[in-house]
């Protein structure tokens, strides 16, 4: 649904066919329990009478507001101008999401600047990582890092969520996003462990290639890991979307059953 959205960090007087008010108002057509909002599409500024505006919507409707985004990038030496910002920059989205109620936020490694070698790169993400949690446990929201961008190589992403250890700190699980393979199910497998949000498409890449996910597999792998927390369609088809969400949420809500 992102392409209906205004996209507020490149314009923050963007519109789109629906802002996520509206949003929230066609979830709550599908039947399902929850919405997960990104901040990448909030008013901004995001005041309080817009993060009332929300919790209000999807409480009238009967949605938990399950998970939420903040767009960071930790691959800054955290000592740095720009580490810091980052750092201040995701403390503001985690008042914001506590605010709004969420209990996990999906938050990123980032991709290494320039003259960042990735051994630098590991290092400042574990330690910005360690920084946020604590910041996070304070407002008692986790931190949930998604294999994306860098951390698609699951080799690389496994030692970073093991070296952070914080109660506060988990696995993003998107089912999308890995690294060129032959059985992208087995690089699902080792992080479904540490997952504290699930995010599921229906496509994977097998070999780098976009293929028709088998979802009754995805599915199994979390339950298989014990997962209890939300599951979240993540719908990037190219099928219009209006005709494609619920037909997959109705295969999921089987499946998950």
């Amino acid at each position: 649904m992102r392409q209906f959205l205004p996209d507020t960090r490149r314009d923050p007087d963007a519109k789109g066919e629906m802002d996520l008010l509206g949003f929230i108002d066609y979830a709550s057509t599908l039947g399902i329990d929850a919405v997960e909002l990104t901040g990448y599409f909030m008013p901004y500024p995001l005041t309080r009478d817009a993060k009332n505006a929300l919790k209000r919507r999807a409480h009238i409707h009967g949605l938990d507001i399950s998970g939420g985004a903040i767009g960071n990038n930790f691959t800054h030496d955290p000592g740095s101008e720009e580490g810091l910002r980052q750092q201040r920059h995701t403390r503001a989205w985690i008042d914001h999401y506590a605010d709004l109620g969420t209990p996990v936020i999906r938050v990123f490694g980032g991709k290494p600047v320039k003259d960042v070698s990735e051994s630098q790169a590991v290092g400042n993400i574990i330690t910005n990582m360690r920084l946020a949690c604590d910041y996070a446990g304070e407002k008692g929201v986790m931190l949930a890092m998604e294999n994306h961008d860098f951390l698609i190589d699951i080799d690389r992403m496994l030692p970073i969520v093991e070296a952070v250890d914080s109660p506060w700190f988990g696995v993003n699980f998107d089912s999308g996003n890995i690294a060129p393979t032959n059985d992208p199910y087995k690089e699902l497998e080792r992080i479904a462990p540490y997952s504290v949000n699930a995010q599921i498409k229906i496509e994977i890449p097998v070999n780098g290639k976009k293929v028709h996910a088998n979802l009754e597999r995805i599915v199994n792998i979390l339950k298989s890991s014990n997962y209890r927390g939300y599951v979240t369609l993540e719908y990037e088809g190219s099928e219009d979307p209006y005709a494609a969400i619920p037909k997959y949420l109705a295969e999921l809500r089987l499946l998950i059953r």
